[in-house]
C-alpha cells in the first residue's frame, strides 16, 4: 500500500512522535558563561501565515535563483507571502544580530553553523527539536545545529572547508595531488608557479584569514586546550612563519578572500584554493571552461608528521527560527527546505551542496557525484569544529587572529609578536 502524504501531514505526524532521530549534543558548547536557553518550540500545524526569511545566499549570484525558487514554491503551495531579507555574507551576522536584538526581525534565518552560540545568546531562537523528529537528518548534521541541549537549527547542508586543486594544472606542473608532507606540498607550489599561475589562492584578506587556523592545527597546535588559548605556541608560530614564506615567494597572493579565490580558480589563474562544496557552483558560474568541474580534485591537507589526521574545518549552514510573527509557518518552511527529498535533491543538483538527511545522501544524484564523493572521503571525514566556535564572541577572536596574521604578511609584525598580541586580545575577550 502506498501512502500519499502532504507536507503538512508529515509535520503533524512528526509532532506526535512518528519516528525519532538520535540527537547528539554539539561538542564544545559556549564556555563564556552566557545563558543560551531557547525560546520554546514554535506553534505549528495551524493556518499558514506570512513570514520573513533572511539569507545571505540571496545576495550571491549562483545560489540566489535556486533559493528564490524554493521560497516561491513554498509560498505558492501555502498561499502566503515571504518577505526576504539579505546581506552579504561578511556583513550578515552583524546585521542580523542588530535586527534580532532590536526586535526588528522574526522568521526563518539561514545560519552558518559557526554562529549558533552568538545568535542563541540573544534568547530569541526557537527550539526546533519537535520539527527534527522523524525527518531523517543524520546525527552529525543534527549535532551541528544543536547547542546546550537545544536544537536551534535544522541542518540544511553539512560539509567541510578543505583544499581543492585543478588536476590539469597540477599535471602540467608535475605537482602531487596527494602531498604526503608540508614540504612536498610546498615544492608542488613552486612547480605550479613555474607554469605561470598563482599556485595557491590562499586567504590573505582579513575576511577569510581565519583559514590560517587550519594550518596552525596542521603544524600541531591545539589552538585551544581546555580553557587556555594556545595560538602563540611553537606550532602556531611555525605555521605563520611558513605562511609568510609562501607570501614572500609569491606562492600565495595578497588581498585574496573566498570570492576572489573562486574567481581566480575559475579563470584557471590559480591552481589551488580552500573552499566548501558550495564553491563548485560559484566556480562553474565564473569559469572560462564549462568542464572545469571535471578538473576539480579535493586534496587532503598535508600533515607535519606521518600518521596525523588531515585537518579540515567543519562547514555548513542550518535554518533557525527567530520567535515572533509568522514563526509557525517559518518553522514549517525550515523543515521542508532542509528535509523534503525533492527539494534537497534539486538544491544539490543546482549547487552541489550535500543534503543533511540520510535519504538525501543515499540518493543517486549524490552517490554518483565524483567530486562530492571524493570530498567526503578526503576532507569531510576528518573535519572538526573550530574550537573558538564555542565562545559567543568567537568572531571577534578570529578577527584578532586575522588582523595580526595580516600584519605579519605585510611585514608590519613578527610572527611570535603578532600571535602574542592576538592571544592577549582574546584573553581580554574571555
Amino acid at each position: 500500500m502506498t501512502l500519499n502524504l502532504t507536507r503538512r501531514d508529515l509535520l503533524r505526524f512528526s509532532a506526535i512522535g512518528l519516528g525519532s532521530a538520535s540527537l547528539v549534543a554539539i561538542a564544545g558548547c559556549s564556555t563564556t558563561g552566557t545563558g543560551t536557553g531557547g525560546a520554546g518550540a514554535p506553534a505549528t500545524g495551524g493556518t499558514a501565515t506570512d513570514f520573513a526569511f533572511a539569507s545571505w545566499s540571496l545576495s550571491e549570484e549562483a545560489p540566489k535563483p535556486v533559493v528564490q525558487a524554493a521560497i516561491d514554491a513554498f509560498a505558492g503551495e501555502e498561499g502566503v507571502s515571504v518577505d526576504t531579507v539579505t546581506f552579504p555574507y561578511n556583513e550578515y551576522l552583524n546585521q542580523l544580530t542588530l535586527q534580532v536584538r532590536g526586535g526588528q526581525f522574526a522568521g526563518a534565518v539561514q545560519v552558518d553553523v559557526a554562529w549558533l552560540a552568538a545568535l542563541a545568546a540573544l534568547g530569541k531562537l526557537k527550539d526546533l527539536g519537535p520539527l527534527a523528529e522523524g525527518r531523517g537528518y543524520t546525527d552529525a548534521a543534527l549535532a551541528a545545529g544543536r547547542l546546550d541541549d537545544v536544537q536551534y537549527g535544522l541542518p540544511w547542508t553539512i560539509g567541510a572547508i578543505g583544499l581543492i586543486g585543478n588536476a590539469e594544472l597540477f599535471d602540467r606542473a608535475g605537482a602531487s595531488l596527494a602531498p604526503a608532507s608540508i614540504e612536498e606540498f610546498e615544492e608542488g607550489l613552486r612547480a605550479l608557479k613555474g607554469i605561470g599561475v598563482t599556485p595557491y589562492a590562499a586567504a590573505t584578506a582579513a575576511a577569510q584569514l581565519k583559514d590560517i587556523l587550519m594550518w596552525m592545527q596542521s603544524f600541531g597546535s591545539p589552538l585551544v586546550d581546555g580553557d587556555a588559548v594556545e595560538i602563540d605556541d611553537e606550532a602556531s608560530v611555525k605555521a605563520v612563519e611558513w605562511y609568510k614564506k609562501l607570501f614572500d615567494e609569491g606562492l600565495i597572493a595578497p588581498d585574496v578572500d573566498r570570492f576572489a579565490a573562486r574567481n581566480l580558480f575559475a579563470q584557471e589563474a590559480a591552481a589551488l584554493y580552500d573552499d566548501a562544496p558550495v564553491g563548485v557552483s560559484a566556480v562553474q558560474a565564473a569559469a572560462t571552461d564549462a568542464a572545469i568541474v571535471d578538473k576539480m580534485v579535493p586534496i587532503s591537507r598535508p600533515v607535519a608528521n606521518a600518521g596525523d589526521a588531515p585537518v579540515a574545518t567543519l562547514w555548513g549552514h542550518a535554518v533557525c527560527v527567530v520567535g515572533g510573527d509568522g514563526e509557525g509557518t517559518a518553522a514549517e518552511f525550515a523543515q521542508w527546505l532542509t528535509s523534503d527529498d525533492e527539494q534537497t535533491a534539486s538544491y544539490f543538483e543546482a549547487l552541489s551542496l550535500p543534503p543533511a538527511t540520510q535519504s538525501g545522501l543515499e540518493s543517486e544524484a549524490v552517490a554518483s557525484d565524483r567530486f562530492n564523493a571524493e570530498f567526503a572521503e578526503r576532507i569531510t571525514a576528518t573535519a572538526t569544529k573550530n574550537p573558538f566556535w564555542g565562545y559567543v564572541n568567537y568572531a571577534q577572536m578570529e578577527t584578532a587572529i586575522a588582523e595580526n596574521v595580516q600584519a605579519v604578511l605585510i611585514g608590519a609584525a613578527r610572527p611570535a609578536d603578532a600571535l602574542a598580541e592576538a592571544k592577549a586580545t582574546i584573553s581580554g575577550l574571555l
